[in-house]
């Protein structure tokens, strides 16, 4: 039997090096390393050796991951930092705890022939890399769609947040480098400490990795001061996830979005995004690491609900506005600063459009009232004066002479007002993000034929919006009458597999008392499935009803740890 080194060499399968290269040649299926890793195939390979498929027949047979450590150098400083890198991928994984990271078993040297080679074992992730899908979609001329980036960074980040309060940067953030796991779809970052860049044969790459600075990252995913320099920031990883958005959503890589001769990427030919996610994204992406986000929970702050997608405002409104004022220049100043101090406002809000008037009114109108009863009366001659002009329909507060819209009921009076909606979710504490991303899903559940399109201010679509109203109020009541703790109700939207992981952890150790994982389940699902008859438990989505299904499992252990 043949087998080949990287460099496509023939070789015999009994050799474990090229006899044309000297190169590692791949371990066999079933062959056991270090008597307990029996090989079931080969999962990829890079320039530090393989990963393999492996079968733990010390733990019945559980499959997990084995890293083969085999750089192709020759050189003492090369081999020792690439070794460096090794190590420091061993300890990093040693530290991290996260339920969308691979758990690190540990690392091992075993001699095969009469070579010493280093394995890291971890977690078997079940599925396919973010790379991979690009191209299955590829195929069927396809890319990811705009809403599922969002969904994906949003996933994503909190990993990232994770990391780097753990003083970690991860430095190659790459489609390649995001599994979507099977069994829930969320992403799972992989590949720590940068062992996978070193590659198969020497030059300058290695002349400065045997210097003072350590250059790792992929080329048009890192930024520049991490590939020209070797500094690294917590922001260069947020700009590698950007980029990573990018090719997900077009589909070509990093080169041929970025202009390299005028230094800037190609908004609105090779990228087209919404102006939401757009703004985000740029930020994410400026040459400055100081012009960046500065962490990942800002992102999560700016970042657009995937259901909230609008496209940019139409050419013709800035005309309009432009003749609104243009009878004064102190007017003109007035109404632009006010116009981008409620703009300012509504950017921040993770909100439908028509709901950002409601919940800046408290900020934006009053402002305005503070402005003067005098100015007002100004802009509203000026607004009569253009007399053959109709102001479209925008999504900014009222101004104070026009009815209140936090004082309108909405549809007949047996329905809650927006305000009244939007004052309980504050009342209960529950995260706004988590509030309009699970409102907005049972709207779009009960309205599948609007999924896609975004819900206006625009009169034509009052009576979907009183739907979307009555449904949030529904979904209170039934928080309401889940009597959750204000703690579980303040993480809705946070609670990840780790979190059960723990609990699972707690139950075996005790701290529960005699309260078992068993029961936990038990009394979780009773609570929730009298609550949700309609949810099926099986296919619960993880960002919205699986966190309430969290929350009440949190508050059942709280209670097991106090005895009651």
């Amino acid at each position: 039997m043949q087998v080949h080194c990287s460099k496509q060499h023939t070789n015999h399968s009994d050799n474990r090096f090229c006899i044309h290269c000297g190169e590692p040649l791949p371990l066999g299926v079933r062959q056991i390393v270090d008597n307990r890793y029996r090989i079931i195939r080969q999962l990829g390979q890079g320039g530090f050796g393989r990963t393999y498929l492996v079968e733990d027949i010390k733990k019945s047979d559980q499959t997990c991951v084995l890293k083969e450590f085999a750089p192709q150098v020759e050189e003492k400083e090369d081999l020792k930092k690439a070794k460096e890198l090794f190590e420091r991928e061993a300890n990093v994984l040693k530290k991290l705890q996260h339920s969308q990271i691979p758990r690190f078993h540990g690392s091992l040297q075993a001699k095969i022939g009469t070579k010493d080679f280093f394995f890291l074992v971890q977690d078997y992730v079940e599925g396919d890399n973010c790379f991979q899908l690009l191209e299955q979609r590829q195929s069927q001329g396809k890319t990811f769609t705009e809403e599922e980036v969002i969904t994906l960074l949003q996933q994503i980040l909190p990993v990232l947040s994770y990391i780097h309060s753990q003083n970690t940067v991860h430095r190659d953030i790459s489609p390649d480098n995001v599994i979507l796991r099977r069994s829930d779809n969320f992403p799972v970052l992989i590949d720590f400490g940068g062992v996978k860049q070193l590659p198969a044969s020497q030059g300058l790459w290695f002349t400065k990795l045997a210097g003072n600075n350590t250059l790792l990252g992929k080329k048009g995913y890192a930024p520049e001061e991490q590939l020209r320099q070797g500094k690294v920031f917590i922001n260069s990883d947020l700009y590698s996830l950007a980029v990573t958005a990018l090719v997900l959503l077009t589909g070509k890589e990093p080169q041929k979005l970025y202009d390299s001769y005028q230094g800037v990427w190609r908004w609105g030919k090779e990228i087209k995004v919404s102006v939401q996610l757009e703004t985000v994204l740029k930020k994410m992406l400026a040459y400055k690491p100081s012009d960046r986000y500065q962490s990942a929970a800002q992102i999560l702050q700016d970042l657009p609900s995937p259901l909230a997608i609008t496209k940019p405002p139409s050419t013709h409104l800035t005309k309009i506005k432009t003749m609104v004022v243009a009878p004064g220049r102190k007017m003109t100043v007035l109404a632009s600063k006010l116009h981008s101090r409620t703009q300012a406002v509504s950017k921040k809000l993770p909100l439908p459009v028509w709901l950002r008037p409601f919940a800046v009114s408290f900020g934006g109108t009053a402002l305005v009232v503070l402005i003067g009863a005098g100015t007002w009366a100004l802009v509203n001659s000026v607004v009569q004066g253009v007399s053959s002009i109709t102001l479209p329909s925008i999504g900014l507060p009222e101004l104070p002479s026009l009815p209140n819209p936090l004082a309108q009921p909405v549809g007949d009076n047996n329905k809650a007002s927006i305000s009244e909606i939007l004052s309980r979710r504050q009342q209960l504490e529950i995260p706004e993000r988590f509030f309009i991303q699970i409102a907005d899903s049972l709207f779009y559940a009960q309205k599948p034929e609007l999924k896609g399109r975004s819900l206006t201010s625009k009169p034509e679509d009052a009576a979907l919006r009183d739907e979307w109203q009555a449904i949030a109020g529904e979904f209170l009541n039934k928080i309401e009458q889940a009597n959750l703790s204000t703690a579980a109700r303040r993480k809705l939207g946070n609670y990840t597999q780790g979190d059960y992981e723990n609990w699972r952890r707690q139950a075996r150790s005790g701290q529960l008392g005699n309260y078992t994982i068993s029961e936990l389940n038990k009394d979780t699902n009773q609570k929730f499935d009298q609550l949700f008859p309609s949810q099926r438990r099986g296919t619960l989505n993880q960002q919205t009803f699986g966190q309430i299904w969290y929350a009440i499992a949190s508050d059942q252990v709280s209670k097991a740890k106090s005895g009651k």
